[in-house]
């Protein structure tokens, strides 16, 4: 008879927003949150008994509950207190994964002492990802789509050719990137501190981009590792980062057929094919464990 492997099953992207009205002024907290669940499971794969099976529509439930009973201090937050609740109260889960992605919203500011006005911000999505066994937590968090761009300090020669190679040596070039990340923290048990999570993604975000404006840059490999040695080497609670990152290629346009000179001036954004650059930074002595496929987190 065939094995059932490994499954889980639950409720994927239950979009939450949080209004806290704290007077006139209002705060937002807007997230999709997906549910994902396993544990003693076999039953109903092999029988069709739903007598371990808390209802996906039970777990969507759950979510909004907890935006009023708990608040929405940050995604992780939000995300340990879903996890904890699935895993201590239904006898059968033995493990809760809850991946949350965070809209961010920008207050518009208006002559008067209303503060109820928002813009969404096109920056990027934060991500994270809580995963809780009953006995210990992992903690991964990250964001995708954020647009940077260097307009100098950036070179790229010296690479091997061969016959089938035309790209011509650059020695003052765009460098542009759309950075998808993800960083894991060593927050694991109860009885440790957990990190301030609000703070630690804006200091994380800070030194990853302070990274890629200071480093000038030979290689999008190098700017990489820049980023990534920055934030281990400035926030102790994290020991793994990983990046993916699209060099976002801008080409000179010829513009001699017109008699026109172009000194770096005027490119052509080439939005495919384009290089992309993948590795992991990690505290010496810790082992990777953040997936290589980000789309898999």
């Amino acid at each position: 008879m065939p094995i059932l492997g490994q499954n889980q099953y639950g409720k994927s992207e239950n979009r939450v927003v949080k209004i806290t009205r704290d007077g006139a002024t209002h705060h937002i907290k807007d997230l999709n949150v997906s549910v994902a669940l396993s544990g003693d499971m076999e039953e109903v794969h092999y029988s069709g008994s739903n007598a371990n099976v808390l209802p996906t529509d039970t777990t969507k439930n759950t979510v909004y509950a907890f935006a009023k009973e708990h608040g929405i201090e940050s995604s992780e937050q939000f995300g340990i207190h879903l996890a904890r609740h699935f895993v201590t109260s239904q006898e059968p889960i033995r493990t809760a994964r809850i991946r949350v992605e965070e809209y961010s919203w920008e207050r518009i500011e208006t002559p008067g002492e209303d503060a109820h006005s928002f813009v969404r911000q096109g920056q990027e999505t934060r991500l994270t990802q809580i995963t809780y066994d009953g006995s210990s937590w992992e903690v991964v968090s990250g964001l995708k789509d954020l647009t940077v761009m260097n307009s100098t300090n950036s070179e790229f020669w010296g690479y091997v050719k061969d016959k089938y190679t035309t790209l011509p040596e650059a020695y003052d070039r765009i460098l542009a990137t759309e950075v998808s990340s993800r960083w894991r923290f060593n927050w694991t048990d109860d009885a440790q501190e957990a990190p301030d999570w609000e703070e630690s993604y804006r200091q994380v975000k800070k030194h990853m981009l302070g990274a890629f404006a200071d480093t000038y840059s030979l290689s999008l490999q190098q700017t990489l590792y820049a980023m990534g040695s920055r934030i281990i080497e400035n926030r102790t609670e994290i020991d793994e980062v990983r990046f993916s990152l699209p060099n976002k290629h801008h080409f000179l346009v010829d513009l001699e057929p017109f008699g026109l000179k172009n000194d770096n001036e005027v490119y052509f954004a080439a939005d495919r094919p384009y290089g992309l650059i993948e590795a992991t930074v990690l505290r010496d002595g810790v082992e990777p464990r953040i997936p290589v496929d980000l789309t898999n987190l």
